[in-house]
């Protein structure tokens, strides 16, 4: 990771509901004029009515995050765990409307992601049909079970093949850059810098031993970042709607969010997950070593993504606590209590 690209730090000043209409307009899809944001921080997510009666999401994504090709990749592969009727939610096949004042850019074959030059701002937006759902009930392990096999399912079309762009997930890809960035531009109290600093090495030393220790894992393409916001069920169970972290990975990564107890609760959430996805692909066991130090990995990266991003408004506003003497104290002793 490099230091944020000067349009990442403010990129959505010019986003107005207008624009985004006019954006959808560019491409065909005609607003009726109502439209909703919803909860997204790493990009900017809107609900649109159409005057044809249909209601879409637009994901207008985060400036100098990811290429074009990256994005891409993300769209195949949602695409490609459609066309095997696993619940995925799809982008939409764009095209450019000759009468709209806007003239977008077209990428993708088809085409599933548009750019538009607004304001001497590149804005670049997908489009998806809307999918509503609710928060899965884990209360019994027969849920987690159904969503074994849902992440089984995908990750069978997962195998296939790996991403050509797209991070793979790794000790240094993850969590080294972040503790870089981190102590390059982290802006850490000054006398914490000393002791997070050493924290976070001697917990990568670890992680990195783990994953040297599982040596020849599988890896495959996998959601990246499969926790229990991302996942919507309804009558018919459970489905995705968000793959943009979708990476290399081992399958373990999938799943190990989802796990919410220790002890002999933990153990048997891990059962009915493990139970369900092996109906559709088998696991490897060892992969189950990954858990702690994909923690560790999630913890720093995890910083770091908010101090990058620390310039946007939605974020201080959803993390105020980010950044104070007492934020930075608890991730020492956190780090500590892992190494431990």
């Amino acid at each position: 990771m490099t230091a944020p690209h000067p349009a990442s730090l403010t990129p959505y000043a010019g986003l107005t509901p207008g624009f985004v209409l006019d954006a959808l307009d560019s491409v065909g899809l005609r607003g009726d004029g109502r439209l909703l944001q919803l909860n997204s921080y790493e990009n900017r997510v809107f609900q649109v009515f159409l005057e044809d009666g249909q209601v879409v999401v637009a994901k207008f994504y985060r400036p100098g995050r990811w290429s074009n090709a990256q994005i891409l990749e993300e769209h195949r592969f949602t695409a490609e765990l459609a066309a095997e009727e696993i619940p995925a939610v799809a982008p939409l096949v764009m095209a450019a409307d000759a009468t709209s004042q806007l003239k977008p850019t077209l990428h993708g074959d088809p085409p599933t992601l548009a750019c538009i030059e607004h304001e001497g701002e590149e804005h670049r937006f997908t489009v998806a049909p809307r999918r509503s759902g609710r928060e899965p009930p884990l209360e019994g392990t027969s849920e987690l079970a159904w969503i074994g096999r849902f992440i089984g399912r995908m990750h069978a079309v997962g195998a296939r093949r790996l991403f050509e762009h797209r991070v793979t997930l790794g000790v240094d890809a993850i969590g080294r850059a972040a503790r870089d960035w981190i102590c390059e531009h982290g802006d850490l109290p000054p006398e914490l810098l000393p002791p997070w600093q050493d924290a976070a090495d001697r917990a990568l030393d670890i992680a990195r031993k783990a994953f040297d220790r599982l040596g020849d894992a599988a890896t495959i393409r996998v959601h990246g970042d499969c926790h229990i916001g991302n996942v919507l069920w309804t009558d018919h169970g459970p489905h995705f709607v968000d793959l943009d972290d979708a990476m290399n990975g081992p399958a373990v990564q999938d799943l190990w969010m989802l796990l919410s107890a220790d002890g002999a609760e933990g153990r048997a959430q891990v059962r009915a997950l493990l139970g369900g996805y092996e109906s559709f692909r088998e696991f490897d066991d060892r992969e189950l070593a990954l858990v702690e130090p994909l923690r560790t990995l999630r913890m720093i990266h995890h910083s770091a993504w908010i101090a990058k991003r620390w310039k946007d408004p939605a974020f201080p506003a959803a993390f105020p606590w980010f950044g104070t003497t007492s934020y930075w104290q608890e991730q020492v002793q956190l780090l500590r209590e892992r190494i431990e």
